[in-house]
């Protein structure tokens, strides 16, 4: 198995693996939005594949603002995260996060935030965000599910609440995990 970077050739692939795995067209949407926005950044989109060049997972991140109390500040966001049916339960997510995380080194976000499972995240990092004094962007987003990690240049006074790309809102993909 190996994570890389997306190609261009790749777009209508990890569309419909990310339609097939959430059982939701808009999630696919929310991709193909999210690569026409400025929050798309070039190099962020990961897929793991088998040796034979099956597309099976992908990951991707992209830009958000935190409106922290001295200034706006860019941020990343890690949604979504899926893989194929025939291929969960084998660490392949997993590996896309841990991967996906390891290539932002040297970037300057100072936090990657995500809505998803309390009990599956932490093993990267992960950690409820409110409680490190940071708001979720929707009330519809249960307080466990919002989780950060934070990077090298983050700093103490960085705080505040995170604010989505567009594309989330006007798709309505906020707040939809369960708690």
């Amino acid at each position: 198995m190996q994570v890389r970077v997306e190609t261009t050739g790749e777009r209508a692939a990890v569309r419909a693996l990310v339609e097939r795995s959430f059982d939701e067209p808009v999630v696919g949407e929310l991709v193909d939005a999210l690569r026409a926005s400025w929050a798309w950044v070039e190099g962020l989109s990961f897929v793991a594949v088998t040796g034979e060049e099956k597309l099976v997972g992908h990951v991707l991140f992209t830009k958000a603002w935190l409106d922290a109390p001295a200034r706006l500040l860019d941020v990343l966001v890690l949604s979504p995260l899926c893989v194929a049916a025939g291929y969960r339960q084998r660490g392949i997510g997993g590996l896309l996060v841990r991967e996906g995380l390891a290539r932002l080194d040297g970037r300057l976000e100072p936090a990657v935030f995500l809505e998803g499972s309390p009990s599956y995240y932490p093993r990267f990092g992960f950690r409820p965000a409110g409680e490190l004094g940071f708001r979720r962007p929707s009330l519809r987003i249960p307080e466990p599910a919002f989780q950060v990690v934070l990077r090298e240049s983050y700093e103490p006074w960085m705080t505040g609440t995170l604010v989505y790309p567009e594309p989330f809102w006007r798709l309505d993909c906020v707040g939809l995990r369960d708690e």
